[in-house]
């Protein structure tokens, strides 16, 4: 497999004097850290595994599916601007609207393929909550 290495034609200078392709108009992931949903959702995906198993959700792959996903985030949504506080709705809403779009886009995929892309996206987390 060939790859392209990407480039916009613009270059950053460090002092060390290495030389990189800037990063204007790339996606920065590390934006979607901030705040307290990262960490909740990863606590309510985590139980989920508990309870089904790893990944149980990304089986999903049809119109069955979607609706459940659509009618849970909505529950979900309708509890958490209740100010219910049983569970936590708020992650259950991002729970369900992902699954929801999974399902939706057809980004279903190999699974042993989508385990490997998240364990790279889970390493490189990790390397950033270290401070690497």
């Amino acid at each position: 497999m060939s790859y392209l290495l990407k480039d916009s034609g613009q270059r950053q200078q460090f002092d060390s004097g290495m030389v990189r392709d800037t990063t204007t108009g790339k996606i920065d992931y590390s934006l979607a850290l901030d705040g307290p949903m990262f960490e909740r959702l990863a606590v309510h995906l985590t139980k989920g595994a508990q309870k089904y198993s790893k990944r149980n959700w990304m089986q999903a792959s049809g119109q069955a599916e979607l609706d459940r996903f659509r009618e849970s985030a909505i529950r979900h949504f309708i509890q958490w601007l209740h100010g219910d506080t049983d569970e936590d709705h708020a992650a259950a809403v991002f729970f369900n609207v992902n699954g929801y779009e999974y399902v939706q886009d057809g980004t279903r995929k190999n699974v042993s393929e989508v385990h490997h892309t998240a364990d790279l996206i889970r390493q490189d987390v990790e390397g950033v909550l270290r401070g690497d």
